[in-house]
C-alpha cells in the first residue's frame, strides 16, 4: 500500500459559553500528516516540517505519535512499520488547537491506512491520548470538532453531539503574534464560581445550542457572553477589549477568546459583517504594532479528512 496524506483543521474551543465541552471547526489552518507503510517494525516519526525545531520525533512524546499508537496498539497493529511526517501549518499556543489537530490527524491516518476499522467518532479517545500529553487535560472542545467538523458539543470523551449551524454563519479569528500556552491560561483560573455565574453561564450554553438549532438570531446575539472564563483570561491579551469591541461595532453576533487564547473569534450572520469586523479587529492590533493573522471562515462541516 502506498502512503497517505491527511488534513485536519483548525477549530475554536469553548465557543464563549461552553468551557471544555463546546467547539466548532475552521476551514483553515490545519495541519498536514503522511503516513507510508514500512517493512520496519514500529511507528517512526521521520519528518517534521513548520514546527521550528519545537516538536520530538520520540512518538511517546508527539502528539500525533502518541494518538497515532494508541490506535495501532488497540488494533493489535503496533509492531506495523509505519512512517510518518508531520507538517505543522498552524502556530502554537494560538488557542486554534494545533495540538488537538495534530493528535486528530494521527489518530485518523492510521485508521485509514489499516482501511477505517473504526468510525471516525470512535477515534476520539484515541486523539485526546495525544490532547492530555500537550496540554494536560482529556477536554474535547478541540478535538471532536477538528474530527467530525461542525459545531459540536462533547460532555465527555465518549459523546459527540453535532449541533445545527445557521445557515451564513461565518467565523472571523484574530491570531496577535504572541504566545499563550494552554497549561499557562488553565493554571490561572479558579477552581470556583458563584452560584449567579453558574446559573448564567448555563443558561447561556443552552441557549446557544437552542438558538443554533432554530436559527434563533435574536437569542444566539443574546447568549454570546462568557461571564466565567473570559473575565479571568482577557488580561492575558493585549488590547482583548478594544478588539472585541470592535468587531461587536460590525454587527458580529458575539466576540470572545479562542480555546486559551490568544487568539480571538468572532460570530457573524455573513460573509460582508464577517470581514468588516475582521477588518476592525486587525486594525487595534495594527495600531498598536502587534502583528496578526487574520482567518475568515465558514463552519468546516467535514473535519479531518484524506487528501
Amino acid at each position: 500500500m502506498t502512503g497517505i496524506k491527511v488534513f485536519a483543521p483548525a477549530s475554536v474551543g469553548n465557543c464563549i459559553v461552553g468551557f471544555d465541552t463546546l467547539g466548532l471547526a475552521l476551514e483553515r489552518p490545519g495541519d498536514e500528516i503522511i503516513l507510508t507503510p514500512t517493512n520496519r517494525k514500529g511507528l517512526r516519526i521521520t519528518k517534521i516540517t513548520g514546527a521550528k525545531g519545537r516538536l520530538p520525533y520520540e512518538v511517546e512524546k508527539n502528539t500525533a505519535g502518541i494518538a497515532a499508537l494508541s490506535v495501532l496498539k488497540h488494533l493489535g497493529a503496533e509492531d506495523m512499520g509505519i512512517d510518518m511526517q508531520i507538517h505543522k501549518k498552524m502556530p502554537f499556543g494560538s488557542g486554534l488547537g494545533s495540538s488537538a489537530a495534530s493528535a486528530v490527524a494521527g489518530a485518523f491516518a492510521v485508521n485509514i491506512l489499516l482501511n477505517q476499522p473504526l468510525e471516525k467518532r470512535k477515534l476520539l479517545p484515541f486523539a485526546l491520548d495525544g490532547e492530555e500529553l500537550a496540554s494536560g487535560s482529556r477536554h474535547a472542545d478541540n478535538v471532536a470538532p477538528s474530527l467530525i467538523g461542525g459545531i459540536v458539543f462533547s460532555p465527555n470523551e465518549h459523546e459527540v453531539h453535532r449541533i445545527l449551524a445557521p445557515k451564513g454563519l461565518m467565523a472571523t479569528v484574530i491570531y496577535p503574534h504572541i504566545e499563550i500556552l494552554t497549561k499557562d491560561a488553565r493554571n490561572i483560573l479558579s477552581e470556583t464560581v458563584t452560584l449567579k455565574q453558574m446559573v448564567q453561564q448555563s443558561a447561556n450554553l443552552a441557549s446557544f445550542i437552542i438558538a443554533c438549532q432554530s436559527s434563533n438570531i435574536g437569542l444566539l446575539e443574546r447568549c454570546m457572553q462568557d461571564v466565567v472564563i473570559e473575565p479571568q483570561r482577557a488580561k492575558l491579551i493585549p488590547h482583548f477589549q478594544e478588539v472585541k469591541d470592535a468587531a461587536l461595532a460590525q454587527g458580529a453576533f458575539g466576540c470572545s477568546i479562542s480555546g486559551a487564547g490568544p487568539s480571538i473569534f468572532a460570530l457573524s450572520p455573513n460573509s460582508f459583517v464577517a470581514e468588516n469586523a475582521a477588518e476592525a479587529m486587525q486594525k487595534i492590533f495594527s495600531d498598536n504594532k502587534i502583528k496578526s493573522d487574520l482567518y475568515i471562515s465558514q463552519i468546516n462541516q467535514e473535519g479531518v479528512i484524506k487528501c
